[in-house]
């Protein structure tokens, strides 16, 4: 066992889209990642999803609204929910998903996470 400090995980990387494995919960992985811009909209149909943000302002975009998550909150999106993160300025985020969970979900582009690095 050893204890995770996320400011120094943070400090590892700096690519945008980019999930790093930094723990494992179960069948789930914990992932941190630096986002900026708009990803793709997409779904996944197996998968509930969990977002968290360490750093910054990130919108959830849902096709009848729009979540803004500020440092400190996270919103857990079920299974089968189609959605779009955007930030317009670079967040920290850490996601808690199933270890089978695709970034892109039902959408394959060049965002999409193939192998994830862990660090």
């Amino acid at each position: 066992m050893e204890k995770v400090n996320l400011e120094k995980k943070f400090a590892l990387f700096n690519e945008h889209w980019s999930p790093k494995i930094v723990g494992e919960l179960n069948e789930s992985y914990i992932k941190l990642a630096k986002i900026q811009g708009e990803f793709v909209w997409h779904k996944h149909d197996n998968e509930d999803e969990m977002f968290f943000v360490v750093k910054g302002r990130l919108v959830i975009r849902f096709r009848d609204k729009d979540v803004v998550l500020n440092p400190g909150e996270f919103l857990i999106i079920p299974r089968g929910v189609e959605h779009m993160p955007v930030a317009d300025q670079e967040v920290w985020i850490m996601l808690v998903e199933p270890k089978t969970t695709v970034n892109t979900g039902d959408v394959q582009d060049e965002k999409t996470q193939t192998q994830e690095q862990r660090i």
